[in-house]
């Protein structure tokens, strides 16, 4: 029974694949999908990325339609760099917990406090807090952003372990929001210890939007981009991975002869995970739900997530 239950499934996500090309073709559509979606959506997908390069490919693309398989954030970013395109999500319930946690009215607040201070906002964050920031960054290229800012003390918006992790690389006064990732701030000390105490041989590759005290024990810490090509490039071939376990997808990809264990079963991400092939082919069957951001926050938000793609 449990045989036939298989085959059917995978007869049925290849029915939907099928399905998606089709679709894609008929709209002038693309899928971008985030590294931490299912594996699934990572296998239809034109390109796969970290939050940074998916935002460049929304900027660049000739596709009419974006269909972004993230979160909703992510395909505001991209409706604000391409406002003539139409942007699909494919489930709009995937929020940003960290977004979430910083709000236009105590980021004002903030400001008011610290006038001299220039507000840079990581990616996570909606596009009304985006419009209230100087410049955005990612995880891949905070060092660079805060360090390109022409100001001595920063405001860093919401995720103080990321933000801890930059301030090592500046000299510049950071006065860090209180907002953390749920599933990335849930891996302990404990967790590493154990898998190291387990897999003597592996290195631990670790994401900066981790505790502190876990990014310490790090033999390499990089956004999930420089994670997956550290991997990749290493000689070491066993690891202890400490980002979203969506990641594992690329990973084999790229290094199928080399071993991967995640440092705790909860490495993840509810949201990432709600999107779906059959969810991919409903919202291109029905052109929604499309993300819209209004014009005057648009305006605002792209002039700072514009500086970021200036920054070299």
């Amino acid at each position: 029974m449990e045989a036939l239950a298989l085959e059917r499934k995978k007869e049925q996500q290849q029915e939907l694949k099928e399905r998606i090309a089709q679709l894609k073709k008929e709209r002038n559509a693309i899928i971008l999908a985030h590294y931490y979606q299912r594996d699934e959506i990572q296998e239809v997908a034109d390109f796969r990325g970290d939050s940074f390069l998916l935002a460049q490919k929304a900027a660049s693309t000739d596709a009419d339609v974006i269909v972004f398989c993230g979160v909703h954030f992510m395909g505001e970013s991209a409706k604000i760099l391409a406002p003539n395109k139409t942007v699909l999500i494919p489930d709009e319930r995937a929020g940003c917990p960290m977004a979430d946690m910083v709000n236009v009215n105590g980021l004002r607040e903030l400001k008011k406090k610290h006038p001299n201070a220039k507000v840079v906002a990581y990616i996570n964050t909606s596009a009304e807090v985006k419009a209230e920031t100087d410049i955005c960054c990612t995880s891949a290229n905070a060092i660079k952003v805060i360090n390109s800012v022409d100001s001595d003390e920063i405001i860093w918006v919401p995720d103080k372990n990321l933000g801890d992790y930059v301030s090592k690389f500046t000299d510049k006064k950071m006065i860090i929001w209180e907002g953390y990732c749920n599933t990335h701030d849930m891996l302990t000390v404990k967790d590493v210890e154990e898998m190291k105490a387990q897999y003597p041989n592996a290195q631990f590759v670790v994401h900066p939007e981790c505790r502190p005290e876990v990014v310490k024990l790090g033999d390499f810490v990089g956004s999930t981009t420089a994670i997956i090509k550290y991997c990749k490039e290493s000689d070491c071939q066993e690891f202890i991975v400490g980002t979203e376990d969506g990641t594992g997808y690329q990973l084999r990809m790229d290094s199928p002869n080399k071993k991967f264990h995640f440092a705790t079963k909860y490495l993840v991400c509810p949201n990432m995970k709600v999107n779906n092939l059959k969810k991919v082919v409903k919202c291109l069957e029905t052109n929604s739900p499309q993300i819209y951001v209004p014009q005057h926050v648009a305006d605002q938000a792209r002039a700072s997530l514009e500086r970021m793609l200036q920054v070299k």
